[in-house]
């Protein structure tokens, strides 16, 4: 690839690291993680982001997947708060969970 000038431009981070790419895409290891290995591996990027000495790209992968594991872990709890919510008392002083899907939750 050239730039206008016809110099050699820059491949991109996501053209050179297939896993950066798939990072930001929304990672299919990721979604099939429970919710306390995901908080786990979550917490291992955090520990190695902040003890430094990483090449860049690394550190920016390592932060990309971070933030898809941050998302899925909020997503994860989100969902549990809402199952929590629809807890419903029946007769008798019983409790039910309904079954229904986050996603078809409209706000309003």
């Amino acid at each position: 690839m050239t730039d206008q000038n016809g110099r050699s431009a820059p491949e991109s981070a996501s053209a050179r690291d297939p896993q950066r790419s798939s990072v930001v895409a929304g990672d299919p290891a990721i979604a099939a993680l429970p919710f306390d290995r995901a908080l786990a591996e979550l917490q291992g990027v955090v520990a190695k982001l902040e003890s430094g000495g990483l090449p860049l790209e690394e550190s920016i992968v390592l932060y990309e997947r971070g933030v898809a594991l941050h998302e899925h872990c909020a997503r994860l709890l989100t969902d549990a708060e809402l199952r929590v919510q629809r807890l419903v008392d029946q007769a008798g002083g019983g409790l039910r969970a309904l079954d229904f899907d986050p996603d078809d939750l409209t706000e309003g």
